[in-house]
């Protein structure tokens, strides 16, 4: 794609990680920064990558891929060993792709940003005197748990252990063993190569940027800082809330939302790429059912273990449910959470679902599936306690009462006092004076003194 007429403006350049959960808060952030005056290129991998550069006109795209890119496919299963081919096989490309940029002369290059799992960009920033800057998409506290466990992998492994689960993190008392961002179909040795590679890099970096804010994860905050000391830390979370919500579109969701009371609706959806056995999906189903509340679901085609899409149903289900639940491929999330109907959401617990139900001040009912997800699902459920556990099994009578007991919240319950409090405290970050509002100033400084 061309370049865009921005001749003076200094240059950041961005190299997202190809998965949806973290080349969409980074998008948010390059437009954040775009709004600054500063002029954006996306590097991004053609053959993993759904970026459109025609729905972001406003930034310049540069592609590149590693060898053999055919053989690669983006998933769960051995996600954690493609991370780490990637890091080796695109050393090369990426560089050259740096090169180029740098040899253009048109635009003086700000900074470099890419995602923490990018630990070979460090070299490359090195190389070229570029300033790399760290976005981890996640949070902070499930950041600092992600990088303490080589240290405790002595004290613990899956799926065996000495260590009581239950116990608390050493340092990081709101986590426990159980907690820990883990994938278990994944090697516990490359997942420990991985982590530490992007300690070290994150470590060496110019400075850290996170999708949370100050009074969120102060605790975390502080940690943090004391761990990367002296390279900045900079929360300017929640991505989304800087930017301006779409118009609602014409997705059929909206129009069935509509007809229905204030807060009485579940939202469901398990993100871009958890999985489900039959079984957990009749399970879902008839907990759904059962529950009496009306309810929209989000299955992706292929979401079901060999299954296109809603085959697994039972004969005559849909007709049952009548007007009390819609099953849809896609939804727009954001739009959703914000719908009056909505009063839960079931959530796989991703930080950007976790992020966006709190900002719209949404209890959640969390099933957490993967990584990252059993440590947001705690702070949800014990720290911040805005939201309910489902529990380790899809149980349909579990999920019946566990979604009675969301609900039940969406009035004036404890739960819905405390997200209320922190989805006040999410608008208020972002204006004017906010903790977050500073955090951008202050990193759009750091960028134009470098």
């Amino acid at each position: 794609m061309g370049e865009k007429k921005e001749e003076g403006k200094m240059r950041v350049i961005f190299f997202p990680l190809p998965l949806e959960g973290h080349t969409n808060p980074m998008l948010h952030l390059a437009q954040m920064l775009y709004s600054k005056a500063f002029s954006i290129t996306i590097i991004h991998i053609t053959h993993f990558s759904s970026l459109q550069p025609s729905n972001n006109p406003n930034f310049t795209f540069r592609s590149i891929e590693p060898d053999h890119a055919e053989t690669y496919s983006v998933g769960i299963e051995g996600i954690i060993e493609l991370i780490i081919l990637l890091n080796r096989q695109l050393i090369e490309p990426f560089r050259k792709c740096v090169a180029e940029l740098v040899g253009e002369g048109t635009n003086k290059i700000g900074c470099l940003i890419t995602d923490a799992h990018w630990h070979f960009s460090q070299d490359v920033a090195n190389e070229f005197g570029i300033p790399r800057i760290v976005l981890r998409t996640a949070n902070i506290s499930a950041f600092l748990g992600m990088l303490a466990l080589p240290a405790l992998r002595p004290f613990y492994s899956l799926p065996s252990s000495e260590t009581n689960l239950e116990d608390p993190l050493p340092h990081l008392p709101h986590l426990r063993f159980k907690d820990l961002p883990t994938l278990k179909n994944s090697s516990l040795h490359l997942q420990d190569q991985l982590l530490t590679s992007i300690f070290i890099q994150t470590k060496s970096s110019s400075a850290v940027i996170f999708n949370s804010f100050h009074d969120l994860e102060p605790e975390s905050l502080l940690n943090c800082q004391h761990l990367f000391s002296p390279i900045p830390i900079f929360p300017l979370g929640p991505f989304h809330k800087h930017l301006p919500l779409s118009p609602q579109s014409h997705h059929p969701s909206f129009s069935w939302l509509s007809s229905k009371p204030p807060k009485s609706v579940l939202y469901v959806s398990f993100g871009t790429l958890a999985t489900l056995q039959p079984h957990e999906f009749l399970e879902i189903a008839w907990g759904l059912a059962n529950s009496t509340h009306p309810f929209l679901w989000v299955v992706r085609p292929g979401m079901v273990s060999g299954s296109k899409w809603l085959e697994r149903l039972p004969e005559g289900f849909e007709e049952m449910l009548g007007e009390r639940g819609l099953i849809v491929k896609w939804a727009p999330q954001r739009e959703v959470l914000a719908h009056p109907a909505i009063g839960g959401f079931w959530t796989h617990c991703g930080w950007n679902s976790t992020i966006e139900s709190l900002c719209e001040g949404v209890p959640m009912l969390c099933y957490p599936c993967f990584g990252d997800q059993k440590s947001n699902a705690r702070y949800v459920t014990h720290v911040w306690r805005i939201g309910v556990m489902l529990g380790d099994k899809l149980e349909r009578g579990v999920i019946e009462k566990r979604i009675m007991k969301l609900m039940a919240e969406r009035e004036d319950g404890e739960i819905m006092k405390r997200i209320m409090d922190l989805k006040e405290k999410a608008d208020s970050c972002i204006k004017e004076g906010g903790s977050s509002f500073n955090s951008l100033e202050n990193l759009v400084d750091f960028i134009l003194q470098k």
